[in-house]
């Protein structure tokens, strides 16, 4: 049984359907690609997934349950956690309180313990800041622990927003766009983090990503979209010579050659 499956994933904003028919499968331990123009519905399909928009047809199984209708922190507990295209972090808030937060979500006592400051309240958050200061230390940022996160350099804001989905304790990370903004060095540093992530912490990740070069080097399998429909899936091999893919992304006259200028 696959990890995460929808089947015919469709979705529509009025008379647009934004995404159409849209099968994927992700077996745990994978770590995938999907790419596609701008505008062609990844970050849609993020948010069907996520429980942000609810689909107009299918269902979308995670672990061999429905994950339609869940509000987005129900499907965090369930266990699919995300960054985002635009860094969301909580800009006024510590690096480490940003991350503690994440933790938060999964914790083990009561309100009532909290409220009444039981015994188990207090070992939980000493459970919470342990966890959190090890996270800090895994993605070099303990000397920012106590510095605002809108204070932080834009490559460490991208590494704190990783950091705080992982606390959330996913099975499926979902990256969005995570090279976003960066620059070569950069880039090569994610891909290397992305990969020791998914070794480190056992997961499974789906990423959408422009930049070709993180996704020929570090993914799978690619599904590919061109206006909200699945035009391609398979290695980077096969994406990477498919005539549909070349003609999504760099268009074609209708002679069949390749646009000029």
């Amino acid at each position: 049984m696959a990890l995460l499956e929808t089947k015919d994933l469709t979705i529509s904003f009025g008379g647009l359907t934004a995404v159409a028919n849209v099968d994927l499968a992700l077996d745990a331990g994978e770590l995938v690609g999907l790419i596609g123009p701008n505008g062609a519905g990844k970050t849609t399909i993020f948010n069907l997934l996520t429980g942000v928009y609810r689909p107009t047809r299918v269902d979308i199984i995670f672990t061999g349950q429905s994950l339609v209708g869940l509000k987005p922190y129900q499907i965090t507990r369930k266990g699919i956690a995300r960054t985002f295209q635009n860094i969301r972090l909580f800009s006024n808030l510590s690096v480490l309180d940003n991350v503690r937060i994440a933790y938060h979500c999964r914790n083990h006592y009561g309100v009532t313990s909290a409220i009444l400051r039981l015994p188990s309240f207090h070992r939980g958050e000493e459970e919470i800041l342990k966890e959190s200061e090890e996270l800090l230390r895994v993605f070099n940022l303990v000397a920012y622990r106590a510095e605002k996160a809108r204070n932080l350099p834009y490559g460490e804001q991208r590494r704190l927003e990783i950091a705080r989905a992982l606390a959330a304790g996913p099975r499926l990370l979902l990256l969005d766009e995570p090279a976003a903004g960066m620059n070569p060095q950069e880039t090569r540093e994610l891909m290397n983090l992305i990969g020791w992530i998914r070794r480190e912490f056992g997961l499974t990740i789906l990423l959408i990503e422009h930049d070709m070069s993180l996704v020929m080097g570090i993914c799978e399998r690619i599904y590919v979209l061109d206006y909200g429909q699945v035009i391609a899936e398979g290695s980077p091999e096969d994406i990477r010579t498919d005539e549909r893919v070349i003609e999504a992304y760099l268009g074609r006259e209708v002679n069949g050659d390749a646009p000029q200028g």
